[in-house]
């Protein structure tokens, strides 16, 4: 007993000093500054062991994809926008808000579709096990976008 607590603190202290040298061992050191920095093209390239022409190709590929992602979300926003002003005016007629909500969900099953077919250009250029991690890890995320906004490369939440 005259020494439990002196044991207990050494066996804490080897314990976090354990941990801080694992946690060390194994971080990537490009992985956690693009993350620090919130930049998703580095986190892409550490992560998935991009080679220079295989990130400049998927730059490419991100850049031309671009514009079409924010024209997707602009008439994704704007049918929702047409779609809710329709459900909130009273009298409103069943046929106009039932084809909004169709006109809605084809927009957002387009551009679903056409992002899943840009994450699978992306993973096509990768080596193969990555290309299945990077799939695995983005496709379930698709559907679940809300196209509030064209979405960034941030790795950080919006303000």
């Amino acid at each position: 007993m005259k020494y439990l607590w002196s044991t207990l603190v050494l066996l804490a202290v080897v314990a976090a000093a354990t941990g801080v040298v694992c946690y060390r061992a194994g971080c990537d050191p490009a992985m956690h500054a693009a993350v620090t920095r919130g930049d998703a093209m580095e986190w892409l390239r550490a992560d998935f062991h991009l080679t220079a022409a295989q990130f400049a190709a998927i730059r490419q590929l991100h850049d031309a994809y671009a514009g079409t992602c924010e024209e997707h979300c602009r008439l994704i926003q704007e049918a929702t926008k047409l779609r809710d002003s329709l459900a909130a005016a009273h009298g409103t007629d069943p046929v106009a808000a039932a084809a909004a909500e169709r006109k809605l969900q084809e927009l957002r099953g387009t551009c679903e579709h056409a992002i899943a077919a840009h994450v699978r250009a992306v993973a096509a250029l990768m080596s193969p096990d990555d290309g299945r991690r990077y799939l695995a890890l983005v496709l379930p995320k698709i559907a679940d976008f809300d196209h509030v906004a064209v979405p960034d490369l941030r790795l950080n939440a919006r303000p």
